[in-house]
């Protein structure tokens, strides 16, 4: 109601008949009256604004030439206009905040715009902090925005990055194996690091999309993404590209040589062989 316009209109023309009545009347104690009906109203236009503020989002205008790709910037700027997610004025700057379930939103927005957009190198690199698998699986709209990608063309390198005491469990590998393989039907190339052995600065979960942008996971969110924080950031991105492939690798030192020698070693004890944590701890640390 208060972000009516007959209501604005209203307020405007008792407004302005109010002193004039007054004026007019020449009676002081309806004058008070009357000013005490002014300053109802003014507080009324006041909470109006302030409801309006809250409503519609100003965002400041941004050069987009001072983003790392400026073409998918800007679209994804017309985006958030559009659909009005949360408060982003601070995107101006290159960078953006979001919050519990404005995060899968904004992570399937960024992946869509990357398929529309024609930006170039199609690629996504992605470095998952895994504790949970499940938590990936249920993730449905998320997995589609992955296939659509590879359908158009697209490339994308997950590296699941797990604590050593959680690939020893039984129950651990199983999920992580399905995820895995979920992935690989989707057309992603996957990889495995153990967390224990990276540094500070290696283990954290992100998403480089392109050149374009990159997405980082500051609190993970829950299976209902009732909490959870993450910012995207449109600068500077070549930074977190380079910090990916240091922790992807090369060679038989590589995230995808080690999850190749994981699965050598457990995928016979999940299929019936039964579960020796001793010999799967072993292998761990020579990953």
């Amino acid at each position: 109601m208060l972000s009516s316009q007959a209501l604005n209109a209203l307020i405007g023309i008792i407004g302005l008949a109010t002193p004039a009545v007054a004026w007019a009347m020449q009676q002081k104690n309806l004058t008070n009256i009357l000013l005490i009906v002014e300053t109802i109203l003014l507080l009324l236009m006041i909470a109006n604004y302030m409801w309006l503020r809250r409503i519609y989002i100003q965002l400041r205008r941004a050069n987009d030439r001072d983003m790392a790709d400026a073409k998918y910037f800007a679209l994804i700027r017309a985006q958030l206009e559009q659909e009005l997610i949360a408060d982003f004025g601070e995107i101006a700057d290159g960078h953006l905040q979001v919050y519990a379930s404005e995060v899968p939103r904004l992570s399937v927005m960024l992946f869509r715009i990357l398929i529309e957009s024609g930006s170039e190198p199609k690629r996504v690199l992605a470095a998952d902090l895994t504790t949970n698998p499940s938590l990936l699986t249920a993730r449905r709209e998320y997995l589609a925005v992955n296939r659509h990608l590879v359908e158009a063309g697209g490339s994308i390198q997950r590296l699941f990055i797990c604590w050593a005491d959680d690939l020893a469990k039984e129950s651990f590998a199983r999920s992580l194996l399905e995820l895995i393989d979920h992935h690989r039907s989707l057309g992603v190339q996957c990889a495995l690091a153990v967390r224990d052995r990276l540094r500070a600065d290696q283990a954290i979960d992100f998403v480089v999309i392109s050149n374009a942008a990159v997405l980082v996971e500051e609190e993970q969110g829950d299976a209902e993404y009732i909490r959870g924080r993450s910012s995207v950031y449109f600068k500077s991105v070549e930074r977190w590209a380079g910090r990916f492939e240091s922790t992807w690798g090369h060679g038989s030192t590589s995230a995808p040589f080690a999850l190749s020698a994981f699965e050598s070693r457990v995928r016979p004890m999940l299929a019936g062989a039964g579960w020796d944590e001793d010999a799967v701890r072993a292998t761990i640390a020579q990953l």
